[in-house]
Parts: structure tokens; C-alpha cells; sequence
């Protein structure tokens, strides 16, 4: 576009007008200036776009194909300020989430609902995979804010714990009893059974890795599962034992469905909250998010 924008304004509005006095109180400026644009405006155009009539201007040819496209443009203007009024009053937004499957079902999904309830106009993304791709993810700022297992360096990051979670080793009563017929004691279990983990690539695997072998056990055998929903189905039918967090699984422990392994030295439990860059302002759906996450107490 070669002319500015008030240009084009002034020539609408004396289109609109049929006359210059009359624009000109409506611009709230003099009548020199008005002609002053115009005539440049036609000069930088190569065209006449205006012709003096008893009482005062009528579009040209030239002024008439012009007129159109400058009516649509203003219109349209005039359309997205409307729109984008209404959606700042209504609160209109986008967050992008990352999360692992597991924190997602057992611990994002209750805080979303609240959430939702609250900001029905705000869409969310969901970005599904595990604590190092979404730390991935923040640093590329592909995603607004993830939870995640706390990182071992914060650098960068904006941490909120939300609660601490704790893995454990868990196996179905009939796995157990068929591991003692075979003489195998209670603090020989994981030597000796088919270990269900998550994914070498997961953070709690990597976590859970460190943690046999600092204390030295060896896995005789291992199956690597993509989520822990599977794991704890398959440790309830008999498959093996699974690392799960114990949280996840209060229901089968408490109904018998799943027994907890004994272990000699625990495992320290991790912290687990939410995580945004902290070198960037955030959006005001994420703001929401944030001022909602820090006031909401689950029940």
C-alpha cells in the first residue's frame, strides 16, 4: 500500500460525506487539510477521484472502484475491533499444555475441569508425551506450561509444586504366592520376577533405573510398557511386577487387587508441579491458568 492509512480514512469519509465542510467537522479538521489529502492522493494514484457538484463532491469512475475496496477494508477493520472486543471481554484464549499421559489422567485432568468451568472460552491443547519432551517443548516454546516431575536443574523454569508422588513395586497376590513356592524371599522379589516399566525415554523410568542400581539389583528380566494404565492392568492379571505411583493405585491396594512389594530402602518420593519459562511474559490465558492453579484446592 503506497498511501497511509489517514489518507484513505479522509477519502471515505468525504465519500460518505458528499461534502468537504461536512467531513471536515466530522474529522475534526480544517477544510485546507482535506483538499490538501485528497488532491495527493489522486496524484500519487494518477487519477481523478473526485468531481465539485452545486452541493459539493461526487465519486468518479476511479473514485467509485476505489470507494468499494475502501469500504470493504474499513469494514472489516471495523468487524475485528468488534471481535476482538468481545473476546477480551468474554475471556476468548488458547493454552497449550504438556503433560505425560499419567500425570494427565491422575493429576491435570481434575485441575482442568475447575478450570474449564471457569474459563469456557479459553480452548486448551494437550500435548501428550513425557516430562523430558515437554521440558523439550517449554525451551522451544512450542507449549505454554507443563506438568511435570520437578527437574534436577531449574534454570530457566518457573516451578509450582502441586504434591509429592512416590513409586512403588506392585504385583497381584497370585504372582506373589507362585514367587514363595519357588523359594524365592520376600527381599529377592524384584531379582526375580518380570519387571514392568515404563519406557526408557519416561523420566520415572530413568528415576526408577538410578534406583537399582545405586542398590544394586539386578533385573533378571524387564518388559517396557508405554503407560502406566497397562502397567497396573497387567500387574492385576498376573503379568508381572509393575513400578507404579502409589497414589495411582490406592484403590487396588486398598481392594486387594494389588499387593505392595516390600522394599529394604524406599524410593525417595519425587515432587511434581507446574512449569513455565520464566524469561517470558505470559498470555493472559496462561496468567488465568497460573492465578487459578495457585488459589484452587482440589477436594
Amino acid at each position: 500500500m503506497n498511501q497511509n492509512l489517514s489518507s484513505y480514512w479522509i477519502f471515505y469519509t468525504v465519500a460518505n460525506a458528499g461534502n468537504i465542510s461536512k467531513a471536515a467537522k466530522e474529522l475534526y479538521i480544517s477544510q485546507p487539510a482535506i483538499s490538501k489529502s485528497i488532491q495527493k492522493l489522486e496524484e500519487n494514484l494518477n487519477c481523478k477521484l473526485f468531481s465539485r457538484s452545486s452541493r459539493g463532491v461526487v465519486l468518479t469512475e476511479e473514485g467509485t472502484m476505489l470507494y468499494g475496496h475502501v469500504k470493504e477494508a474499513f469494514e472489516t477493520l471495523s468487524t475485528g475491533e468488534d471481535k476482538l472486543k468481545r473476546s477480551i471481554a468474554l475471556g476468548v484464549g488458547h493454552l497449550q499444555i504438556g503433560v505425560s499421559a499419567t500425570l494427565c489422567k491422575y493429576m491435570l485432568l481434575p485441575y482442568l475441569k475447575e478450570f474449564i468451568r471457569r474459563n469456557p472460552h479459553i480452548s486448551i491443547s494437550i500435548s501428550c508425551q513425557s516430562t523430558n519432551e515437554t521440558l523439550r517443548l517449554l525451551d522451544e516454546n512450542k507449549i505454554d506450561i507443563g506438568l511435570i516431575g520437578k527437574p534436577e536443574s531449574m534454570k530457566g523454569i518457573n516451578f509450582y509444586y502441586l504434591d509429592n508422588i512416590e513409586d512403588i513395586f506392585v504385583a497381584n497376590t497370585d504372582y506373589i504366592s507362585n514367587l514363595k513356592k519357588r523359594g524365592i524371599r520376600e527381599n529377592e522379589v524384584l531379582e526375580n520376577s518380570t519387571l514392568m516399566l515404563l519406557d526408557k525415554n519416561n523420566m520415572t523410568r530413568q528415576y526408577i533405573d538410578e534406583y537399582l542400581q545405586v542398590n544394586h539389583i539386578t533385573v533378571a528380566e524387564s518388559i517396557d510398557i508405554s503407560n502406566m494404565d497397562l502397567l497396573i492392568d497387567f500387574a492385576k492379571i498376573g503379568v508381572g511386577v509393575a513400578c507404579v505411583i502409589k497414589s495411582f493405585v490406592s484403590q487396588e491396594l486398598a481392594d486387594g487387587s494389588l499387593v505392595e512389594i516390600p522394599l529394604g530402602i524406599p524410593i525417595h518420593k519425587r515432587e511434581v508441579g507446574f512449569a513455565y519459562k520464566e524469561n517470558i511474559k505470559p498470555s493472559k490465558s496462561l496468567q488465568a491458568f497460573i492465578d487459578f492453579y495457585t488459589n484452587y484446592v482440589i477436594e
